[in-house]
C-alpha cells in the first residue's frame, strides 16, 4: 500500500518554524522536514513505508500573499533587532507582527486541510 505523506513548515509565532508530517489521520512534528518524516516513519506500519512525499514549499499562495510574506520577514528582522539589542518594537510593529503570525498559522491550517483531503482522494 502506498501511503501518502505531506510535509508542511508551521511557524511557532516566536520566529522559528517546524514542520508537520501529515498521513491520512497521523501527524509528526520535528523541528526539519526530515525529522518530521523520521517520526512519521514511526508510526507507519512496515506494510505502509513505501510513501509518497508532498513538502510545502514557502512561496505565496491564496491563503499567504507575497506582500504578507514580505511584511512577516521585515517585520520579525526588526524584532530580533530589536531583541539583539535588549529593545522591544514600536507597539503597533508588535501588534501588526503578532496578526502577520496569526494570519500565517491560519493559513498553515488551511494548507494542511486542503492537503489532507487531497491525500485521503
Amino acid at each position: 500500500m502506498m501511503t501518502k505523506v505531506a510535509i508542511m513548515p508551521v511557524p511557532d509565532g516566536h520566529g522559528h518554524v517546524y514542520f508537520d508530517a501529515v498521513a491520512g489521520e497521523r501527524r509528526a512534528r520535528g523541528m526539519t522536514a526530515g525529522a518530521a518524516l523520521d517520526a512519521m516513519n514511526e508510526q507507519l506500519k512496515s506494510d505502509e513505508s513505501a510513501a509518497i512525499i508532498v513538502l510545502q514549499n514557502f512561496r505565496p499562495d491564496t491563503f499567504f500573499s507575497a506582500a504578507q510574506q514580505q511584511r512577516l520577514e521585515a517585520l520579525m528582522q526588526r524584532w530580533r533587532t530589536a531583541r539583539d539589542t535588549g529593545k522591544t518594537l514600536p507597539q503597533q510593529e508588535q501588534d501588526e507582527l503578532e496578526q502577520l503570525v496569526e494570519q500565517e498559522l491560519v493559513a498553515s491550517a488551511s494548507r494542511a486541510n486542503r492537503l489532507s483531503g487531497e491525500l485521503n482522494k
